[in-house]
């Protein structure tokens, strides 16, 4: 006798393909109201574009419920869906999108760990259509010139650089820390050798510390740039016209027009070099060549500037000694406080008034508090 086995679906892979089936019939629904709401056409195009990616995304999940024999469940908007497309239609697009790249972001590695999706476009595609959507953003809702985003883009670059941001943190760092750190050991009434090997100790361990974070952190993300970049690579080997196809999904969010961005996007894609430095460039943001930065650049920047900010404070009792070095101390550093938070400036546009006297009044009330307490702990000592 043969023995017939009935064979259940699994629950749980059902429940996740459901899941997964709601997320892309969400998505491509919210994109077509983005694409009714649009007023600029090559956009709008881009919106429905990326709903018809999810459409195909949610026919491979339902071909999956029915392959483990179960029925696909009729899909019906929830309560954010519905919200958002209020909110599209009301207000306008611009108000949505920003929420639509958050939540492409936080699950664009949905599908990494979900073995029906390997050896598919789905992961890819969800990666894709992050970098889109911050395309979008960057360029704003109605889209932007290339030449203006270019010079947009190169000023950012210029004013997030990993240079400029060690010299900010590195000098200020250095300043405040080092005199609070003289000012907490000259208010305990220590003598001026103390306070100067504390304020060279104080020197060193600071832009030391500084410096091995900094190399770090850009090393980190240099390493991380390599990697995403490793990946694009591959993924321009395996699909070169997945990769055309978002690069022109790209340039359309940027403003060109469909003719124009698919026409730039085929003649790029024909070099692999060109092509995968494009990539890298367009929708990862990164600039093969520099990856960053230079991790030692940044680690001597930052040391070199920490060192400078803190031996401010210092230089008095290399002159002097008693209340005449402290209150020396206090007022070159004021200075050089009032100078960094005018420095600040530079990339913020802030007044320069406002800028330095807030970095004053924070660098000095750090001091004071140290003074006052290294002074209550002498007269603690000294019975």
């Amino acid at each position: 006798m043969i023995a017939i086995i009935d064979v259940m679906p699994d629950k749980e892979k059902l429940k996740r393909y459901s899941s997964n089936i709601r997320s892309e019939k969400d998505s491509a629904a919210l994109y077509r109201v983005l694409a009714e709401s649009e007023s600029s056409k090559p956009l709008a195009e881009v919106y429905r574009n990326l709903a018809t990616v999810e459409d195909k995304h949610a026919r491979f999940w339902e071909d999956r419920v029915r392959a483990e024999g179960g029925t696909p469940e009729k899909w019906k908007p929830g309560l954010r869906m519905r919200i958002m497309r209020w909110l599209a239609k009301r207000i306008g697009p611009q108000v949505v999108v920003p929420l639509v790249a958050a939540a492409e972001k936080a699950d664009r590695g949905v599908y990494d760990n979900q073995p029906e999706s390997k050896n598919t476009s789905l992961p890819r595609d969800e990666r894709s259509h992050t970098r889109v959507l911050s395309a979008i953003i960057e360029a704003n809702p109605a889209g932007m010139e290339g030449s203006s985003l270019a010079r947009l883009e190169g000023r950012h670059r210029v004013i997030g650089g990993n240079a400029l941001r060690a010299a900010v943190l590195g000098a200020n760092d250095g300043l405040v820390s080092n005199l609070s750190l003289v000012m907490g050991v000259a208010g305990a009434n220590l003598s001026p050798h103390t306070v100067l090997i504390t304020g060279f100790a104080g020197l060193l361990a600071g832009a030391i510390s500084m410096a091995i974070g900094e190399w770090i952190s850009v090393q980190s993300s240099r390493e991380l740039s390599s990697r995403q970049i490793q990946v694009e690579s591959d993924e321009l080997a395996a699909a070169p016209e997945e990769e055309e196809e978002e690069l022109a999904l790209i340039y359309q969010a940027k403003g060109l027009p469909r003719e124009e961005a698919e026409k730039l996007a085929h003649h790029l894609i024909q070099d692999k070099d060109k092509a995968l430095d494009t990539l890298a460039r367009e929708e990862l943001g990164i600039d093969p060549k520099e990856l960053g930065g230079s991790a030692l650049e940044a680690a001597l920047m930052s040391f070199g500037l920490f060192a400078l900010g803190a031996i401010i404070p210092v230089i008095p009792f290399l002159i002097t000694s008693g209340y005449v070095a402290v209150l020396a101390s206090v007022g070159f550093s004021t200075l050089a406080l009032f100078g960094i938070g005018a420095a600040i400036t530079l990339v913020t546009s802030q007044p320069l008034l406002k800028a330095g006297m807030r970095q004053i009044i924070f660098g000095l009330l750090a001091a004071g508090v140290t003074f006052g307490i290294g002074h209550l702990v002498g007269v603690h000592l000294g019975g």
